[in-house]
């Protein structure tokens, strides 16, 4: 099954915690903090795998997470990192956030890659804590904790050549007259329902990729019939073969019709180069009237050929032509288009917020990140959470804000008893 969208979870790995641990040894009383640092979480990087060209591979699983860090071990081992999540896509896939609308990044040379979440720091053992005047601390870190988000893929077909027309025009005879591709063929209108690739060889050096593109109809533009599920596979095509029945009513019609959704959809698209052919020539019918179509397209100073898909006539000519369209393109200028990262909001930032039930929150991105990170079990780990407290300003919001002696203060998860 060809699938070109999907929607998919993604989560990082969570650092691994530091361990809080004294060196134990026989004749050695005294051996200090040897507490050691938890492993990296593993991080999540989509990839580009040139073999790939449907994203039907995500739809039984849309869940994916990277391994999380080890916890820090005694005689300052540290913890194993976690091993990276690679998500292979094909070419042409753009990421999108799926919560915020935001592209991500724009996939399609083989081998490329991005990051979308980074896996969490390990969290330092009580190795790092130990001074002239806490020579035992018992002080240490959780890691830090993963990142996850929602992520919309939409694959774009990158071929060379795309063949493009109304329903039942001939496009996917074409593409199995020309390459090794199978695809479904009928006698009636949207027999393709999904785009299909097939490699055509010029010589023997030479190769171009076509992709046979559903039937349009009037409206595609706006999203009628198969509308805009496949009119953005054209738009990463360079050369566009347009099929015309030449049993239809008005040929010229048909082609006006088509490009005109082409370039409501993108103006760009009605811009490509185009090979126009009419197709079923093989038909007596067409025979007849061949001699009126090839003038009115004429009058329109648009160059027509003409092929008989069916009973492969003429359609090598049509390839080297479109060939030869695609030969004389200047190479285009790969523009880097991904964002430019940027926090929306300084991570120090809090809010100080007092609940219907009396209760009191705290929000923001470090406080909070902050408390997942703390051993709220070890006394030293505790202190160090609230001198951050103070050194935020948090401290200070509270009491502000009117805070009393027993009063419940949420941090995330964590549930803290304010005391003066």
């Amino acid at each position: 099954m060809f699938i070109d969208h999907v929607t998919i979870h993604v989560k990082s790995g969570k650092g691994g915690d530091g361990m809080v641990h004294f060196r134990r040894e026989k004749f050695v009383p005294l051996g200090g903090p040897d507490g050691g640092d938890g492993g990296r979480g593993g991080n999540v990087i989509f990839e580009v795998k040139a073999t790939l060209n449907t994203l039907s591979a995500f739809r039984p699983n849309e869940k994916f997470a990277a391994d999380p860090g080890k916890n820090g071990g005694g005689s300052q081992m540290t913890g194993r990192g976690g091993k990276d999540l690679i998500i292979y896509v094909p070419p042409g896939t753009i990421l999108y956030d799926a919560e915020t609308g935001d592209l991500l990044g724009d996939l399609t040379t083989p081998g490329q890659q991005l990051q979308v979440c980074k896996g969490g720091r390990g969290g330092l053992g009580n190795q790092h804590y130990a001074t002239s005047r806490n020579q035992a601390p018992r002080t240490a870190e959780r890691g830090e904790p993963h990142e996850e988000k929602m992520i919309r893929l939409e694959l774009k077909l990158i071929a060379d050549i795309g063949i493009i027309g109304l329903p039942n025009a001939g496009k996917s005879t074409l593409l199995a007259a020309l390459t090794n591709a199978k695809p479904k063929i009928g006698d009636y209108p949207f027999t393709t329902l999904e785009p299909n690739l097939g490699v055509a060889k010029i010589d023997e050096d030479t190769t171009v990729v076509m992709a046979d593109i559903p039937g349009l109809i009037e409206g595609a533009a706006e999203g009628a019939g198969l509308g805009h599920d496949f009119l953005r596979h054209i738009q990463r095509t360079r050369v566009l073969i347009h099929m015309i029945d030449g049993q239809s009513e008005d040929p010229l019609a048909d082609f006006t019709q088509i490009n005109n959704e082409l370039a409501l959809f993108d103006p760009n698209l009605a811009k490509k180069p185009q090979i126009v052919a009419l197709n079923k020539i093989d038909q007596p019918d067409v025979q007849e009237r061949l001699k009126t179509i090839k003038a009115s397209f004429k009058k329109k100073k648009i160059e027509l050929f003409t092929l008989s898909a069916m009973a492969r006539t003429n359609t090598r000519d049509i390839l080297i032509a479109a060939h030869q369209k695609l030969a004389d393109m200047p190479i285009e200028e790969v523009e880097e288009t991904l964002p430019v990262y940027k926090p929306d909001v300084d991570p120090n930032v809090f809010e100080v917020t007092r609940e219907d039930d009396g209760n009191w929150r705290v929000t923001g991105v470090a406080i909070e990140r902050s408390a997942k990170m703390t051993y709220f079990e070890h006394d030293g780990s505790l202190r160090r959470f609230q001198k951050l407290l103070e050194r935020l300003g948090v401290d200070n919001a509270l009491r502000e804000a009117g805070i009393e002696e027993g009063d419940t203060v949420f941090i995330g998860s964590f549930e803290l008893e304010w005391k003066d």
